[in-house]
């Protein structure tokens, strides 16, 4: 007894009267982004000092590497405790087991964009600090000198409406194209931002009854009127094709090459510093089945093998409050997660710069298929996409890519839980 008074007396001693707190890893996406990282680190020094218990211990990876990390630790058992996971590809997580559902308090996700939670099998296992939205960027004179409707969200712009919009700014001669896409971005953009014609022309990358097959969805008929209109906008020279630089793409519309540019809300304030109150940020179109945006973007969650999933979650749980969705938003101008947060924001309260965006999410956006079968999805319905710009044959490629899609899915036993 003795000896055991004397230990305890010796560890008080030296953690300052009180018990050491318990160290939680968090790995994050984010290297390189002084901002993001200026806020992140601000947010972790304000929870540590919030409580005695834990103390979060922050490593960063590049985003391009970071979800390979992230595998070969799970295939490692070196997982952190927190992880932060592309919405999209949180399903496949889940089901891989690299993740386990939060513990959050009841009502701790009232109000929040629903882009922002990420849920699997009826389970948050993630949650956002902000969402994305994509809007299509048009100057207010242009569309009046050719006498085009400016588009709302109760009446977008139909197909027939767009396409003779942009032939008509394609023959005025006064632009390099029409429409700038962003098919420089060969990365998860093209299923975020090219993914949401598919879904509003009827198709998808997946069938989302089951999850099972991609026949139909992908190669159906919906799917291949969605896709003589993609290569058409190629084929007509409305579009930049795939060899674009990404230079024209970040200044194309804004030094005037482009006459419309499809792009999200992140590039929101430097096109309006440049641009002025002549820009404006317009609903998608609607190719019949109403206009559709993509929503979810980074969110943070528990890993399977943490030690202290309540530790980790009561991090989470302290970093969505809505002080701390406006700082990141400010810093670096994605949508908060909250209608709340949005109000204490620069550009996204009402009246705000931005404004547009947050009710263009809560319209207009969708998810990307909820299933861990997506990575492979959108890697062949990026490489069909590509394929076609380039002069593919529709049905040949989205058939190729509906092959696949279901091969990955029979090999993965229809991704059932593996318990």
């Amino acid at each position: 007894m003795t000896l055991l008074a004397g230990a305890l007396a010796l560890s008080t001693a030296l953690t300052g009267g009180a018990l050491a707190q318990t160290e939680l890893s968090l790995w994050y996406h984010g290297a390189g982004n002084a901002v993001e990282r200026e806020i992140l680190v601000g947010i972790i020094d304000d929870f540590n000092s919030s409580q005695s218990d834990w103390k979060v211990v922050l490593e960063e990876f590049p985003q391009a590497a970071y979800n390979d990390s992230v595998v070969a630790a799970a295939v490692a058992g070196n997982l952190p405790d927190i992880i932060d996971v592309d919405g999209p590809v949180m399903p496949n997580w889940a089901w891989a087991g690299y993740m386990q559902p939060l513990q959050l308090s009841e009502g701790a996700l009232d109000g929040f964009l629903p882009g922002a939670i990420g849920k699997y099998n009826d389970e948050v296992y993630s949650v956002g600090l902000w969402d994305a939205a994509i809007a299509m960027y048009a100057r207010k004179s242009v569309l009046e000198k050719h006498d085009i409707r400016i588009p709302t969200l109760d009446q977008p712009w139909t197909k027939e409406e767009f396409d003779e919009i942009l032939v008509k700014l394609k023959d005025s001669g006064e632009f390099d194209y029409a429409l700038d896409l962003g098919m420089a971005d060969q990365s998860e953009w093209y299923p975020y931002a090219f993914g949401p014609f598919l879904w509003s022309f009827g198709g998808d990358m997946v069938d989302r009854s089951s999850y099972t097959t991609a026949e139909g969805a992908l190669n159906g008929d919906a799917a291949l009127e969605f896709g003589d209109w993609w290569q058409s906008l190629f084929t007509r020279d409305l579009v930049p094709g795939t060899s674009q630089d990404m230079a024209d793409r970040e200044t194309g519309f804004i030094d005037g090459k482009y006459a419309l540019q499809w792009n999200g809300n992140w590039f929101g304030i430097k096109t309006l510093e440049a641009v002025g109150d002549d820009l404006l940020f317009l609903p998608a179109p609607d190719f019949g089945n109403g206009p559709k945006i993509g929503a979810a973007s980074w969110q943070f969650g528990v890993s399977a093998t943490s030690d202290h999933p309540d530790g980790a979650s009561a991090f989470i749980g302290f970093a969505i409050q809505d002080k701390y969705l406006a700082a990141f938003s400010d810093g670096i101008g994605l949508i908060p997660a909250t209608a709340e947060a949005a109000a204490m924001t620069k550009s996204y309260a009402p009246g705000g710069p931005l404004e547009v965006f947050f009710g263009l999410s809560e319209a207009q956006a969708m998810l990307r298929p909820v299933t861990p079968g997506y990575v492979v999805e959108a890697l062949e319905f990026r490489k069909a996409l590509s394929d076609i710009a380039n002069g593919a044959d529709v049905a040949d490629a989205l058939d190729a890519a509906t092959d696949a899609i279901n091969a990955d899915i029979a090999r993965n036993n229809n991704y059932a839980p593996a318990n």
